[in-house]
């Protein structure tokens, strides 16, 4: 019978007993967001610095236990929790969650991996900055975890995904060796980019413990406008005129369905959803278009129930006229061209928080409304419409009364195109049933028009079994061959990724 007991051992003098957790209630560790897994952690470890981390490592390759590096724990792909074995060491980086500096004539920040987006962003904002990271779950993900699934967010559009926002790592590498790459130049031509090869590893080359990330000015005003459109081909005209009129001020550009729309105005009444079908409106409460605090007239009644509508923002260095003026030629524009049926323009900052809100709502309205199967999927840009045309046929024909959530982040291809059972259906039986031929059925239509099965939450090991039906056996022999190399013992992260 193999003991664990020297290994615990050797990680209570790394890190002091209080943080090697073995007993208790370690659920938050142990289970993923969405709850589909709920594994057993030999123990949970969480060490205060780098140099703990190196020694926790080191101890897991002398003893042969495999890591799981944990971050927030809000990934959507299964990556960041132990399997069931009771034999895989959780590495939780919260503790380490410092700003160590910031560095206003570089415009950048160091600061360490467990540290939670939404500090990230206000730390910058106290300096004068601004940090452009923006994602649902700012509040509790990690920019470590951000850092291993390349995470995307609402500002890919101007900004990029987290690994255009940095300038450097430090690593822990699978022998234990830290690797500090932290100088934040933005010019270094000195052979292999080992930054880039950690960022969307998901933990399984080495642990990211702090990174050098981009800062940017503070914009001088920010708006932020939502309008109904006729198609989503309209949808990705609007996008273009955006990207003439703004230019650099298109900060966020996200499209929503009608029937994503419909969900967060059943559960979430008081958000007052803008140019909703009039049918989806809570019992006993009349449907109305305005923005969600006021300031804008009912729309007309063909933008009601529009078959999607899209939220925009403007971030201007000039001032809030400038930005106004160029938003009213835009929609202007949109109008004259019939890619938009009717859009109203948030009048206070409270007002463009409600927009924003009500499309951060989409996942857990979605979640209120029952299990669903999630697709996070990037198409070229131009190819979406016909995309949805094609996938929303096929389900249709293939599963009578299949619901559609699709949103996502139009301005940079990324859309969360998300399957609901049908009304009244049994959500876990469906699951069960209809998955893995939903999955294939979404991911073959994505493949036809060149398009990539994961956007922004990573591969895990949700995708990892299908990664070699969609990735060229070029691409995964080089994979294999970079883990090979790096982590010759597979202890990071195992069945992450690669199955």
């Amino acid at each position: 019978m193999t003991t664990h007991a020297p290994l615990l051992d050797t990680l209570r003098q790394a890190v002091g007993a209080a943080h090697v957790l073995t007993e208790g209630d370690l659920s938050s560790y142990e289970r993923d967001w969405r709850g589909r897994e709920h594994g057993k952690a030999l123990a949970v470890v969480r060490p205060a610095n780098t140099a703990e981390v190196a020694a926790v490592v080191r101890a897991c390759a002398a003893h042969g236990a495999s890591i799981v590096p944990q971050g927030g724990n809000t990934g959507l792909s299964v990556g960041s929790v132990p399997d069931g074995s009771g034999t895989q060491v959780v590495l939780s980086l919260r503790r380490m969650d410092a700003v160590r500096t910031i560095d206003g004539a570089n415009l950048s920040m160091t600061v360490e991996a467990g540290a939670i987006l939404q500090n990230l962003q206000a730390a910058a904002e106290q300096a004068g900055f601004l940090f452009p990271l923006s994602l649902a779950a700012e509040g509790s993900c990690t920019i470590g975890g951000n850092l291993g699934t390349n995470a995307g967010g609402t500002a890919v559009v101007r900004y990029g995904n987290t690994r255009e926002l940095c300038l450097g790592l430090e690593v822990v590498t699978a022998q234990g060796e830290i690797w500090e790459g932290l100088t934040g130049l933005r010019k270094d031509n000195t052979g292999y980019d080992l930054r880039d090869l950690f960022i969307g590893s998901e933990g399984t080359l080495g642990i990211i413990t702090a990174a050098t990330m981009k800062l940017y000015p503070l914009p001088a005003a920010r708006l932020t406008a939502w309008a109904a459109v006729p198609s989503m081909q309209a949808a990705v005209d609007l996008l273009g005129l955006a990207h003439q009129h703004l230019g650099a001020g298109l900060t966020g550009f996200e499209v929503m369905g009608q029937f994503a729309l419909s969900l967060v105005d059943k559960h979430y009444p008081q958000l007052r959803v803008p140019f909703v079908a009039p049918s989806a409106a809570a019992p006993g409460r009349p449907k109305q278009g305005g923005a969600p605090s006021g300031g804008s007239e009912p729309p007309e009644a063909g933008s009601v129930g529009a078959p999607y509508c899209v939220l925009l923002e403007n971030s201007d260095h000039e001032g809030e006229g400038h930005a106004r003026g160029l938003f009213e030629r835009l929609l202007e524009a949109a109008l004259d061209k019939g890619c938009v049926s009717d859009a109203v323009v948030a009048e206070s900052l409270a007002q463009a928080k409600g927009l924003w809100h009500i499309r951060e709502s989409i996942p857990l309205a979605q979640a209120e409304e029952g299990l669903n199967i999630k697709h996070d999927i990037s198409i070229p840009t131009a190819r979406i419409p016909a995309f949805v045309a094609e996938a929303d046929a096929l389900l249709a024909r293939e599963i009578a009364g299949v619901r559609l959530v699709n949103f996502g982040h139009l301005g940079d291809g990324n859309l969360h195109y998300n399957v609901q059972a049908p009304e009244g259906a049994d959500g876990k039986a469906f699951l069960r049933d209809e998955e893995k031929r939903i999955n294939t059925l979404v991911f073959d239509t994505v493949a036809r028009h060149h398009g990539s099965i994961s956007a922004e939450h990573g591969i895990g090991s949700l995708k990892a079994h299908e990664l070699p039906r969609y990735k060229s056996p070029v691409a995964l022999r080089l994979m294999h061959a970079i883990k090979d190399a790096l982590d010759p013992q597979g202890i990071m992260n195992p069945g992450r990724v690669l199955a």
